[in-house]
């Protein structure tokens, strides 16, 4: 899993997943935003789950794309096909750039617009859009916020004009955006070492720590010190697979001085130890 690099922006937040298979469930959050995913290369078996619920598997393929608007977080993972690299992106638009495109094609109105879900949909305006928001973001050394906004405005104006739904009124007001979520995220990965502080990630949030924690859990399904714990093995899994450094410099760099207690945690999460895990061909 590859997460694209970003410019500063609160109306998008983009990541991009490239990998031939994932293994362990990436975690899609119930943020206050629509979800708009596109698959931009190859084909898979992707599988779906509500946490802790059973795996729905679906096929996808380059072209496809997907609208949701979800109150619950959930995990997906997939398995690429006949050797093909699977490439897919998730975006995020912000209610303000939704708003602003609902105005300008609906006039005046109090009701937020909703819009339909969409499921292995085709739409190549859509694709284009956002195979140009990824080339700004991922490949430009220094990209430009205001052709991303542009890009933005304009798939949230085609996106009011063909896939809203007038017969629902919805909108997750009481959740936590995705650019804050984002931020937050990133400000845990760059920490990982250190000791968990609940007050410093809801300053990030510009958050109370009471609203932080109510908001993150609810986007999740985990309280952020347990969401700050899986980033850890997840950190961990990857430098056992992908590195040869030693199992005590591993426990270091995700926040584990004794190597007990790396070990401890790394099981009651993953099920086995470090080292195991390593000396494991499934998990490569």
């Amino acid at each position: 899993m590859a997460l694209s690099p970003r410019a500063e922006l609160q109306d998008v937040v983009l990541q991009l997943f490239t990998h031939h298979s994932i293994t362990e469930p990436v975690l899609v959050p119930a943020v206050a935003e629509p979800l708009l995913v596109m698959v931009l290369s190859g084909s898979a078996l992707v599988e779906e789950r509500s946490l802790g619920g059973e795996w729905e598997v679906a096929q996808v393929q380059e072209g496809d794309f997907y609208l949701t608007s979800t109150s619950l977080p959930y995990e997906m993972r997939w398995q690429a096909r006949g050797g093909d690299t699977f490439e897919v992106m998730h975006l995020y638009l912000a209610h303000s750039l939704i708003d602003q495109a609902s105005r300008h094609l609906l006039g005046s109105q109090d009701a937020p617009v909703s819009f339909l879900d969409i499921s292995g949909g085709r739409d190549d305006l859509v694709r284009v859009l956002l195979e140009q928001m990824r080339l700004e973001l991922v490949e430009r050394r220094d990209p430009s916020s205001l052709f991303v906004s542009s890009l933005a405005q304009a798939l949230a104006v085609h996106l009011v004009r063909t896939y809203h739904d007038p017969q629902v009124v919805r909108r997750h007001s009481n959740a936590l955006q995705a650019y804050k979520l984002r931020r937050v995220i990133d400000v845990m990965n760059q920490h990982l070492a250190e000791t968990f502080s609940l007050g410093a990630l809801a300053d990030v949030a510009q958050l109370s720590e009471y609203h932080f924690s109510r908001l993150f859990k609810q986007a999740t399904g985990l309280s952020p010190s347990q969401y700050f714990i899986r980033l850890r093995m997840e950190r961990a899994r990857q430098l056992l697979l992908h590195t040869d450094r030693s199992i005590i410099d591993i426990g270091m760099e995700v926040g584990y001085s004794s190597p007990s207690h790396f070990s401890q945690a790394f099981r009651h999460k993953v099920g086995i130890t470090p080292s195991a895990y390593r000396s494991t061909p499934e998990h490569r």
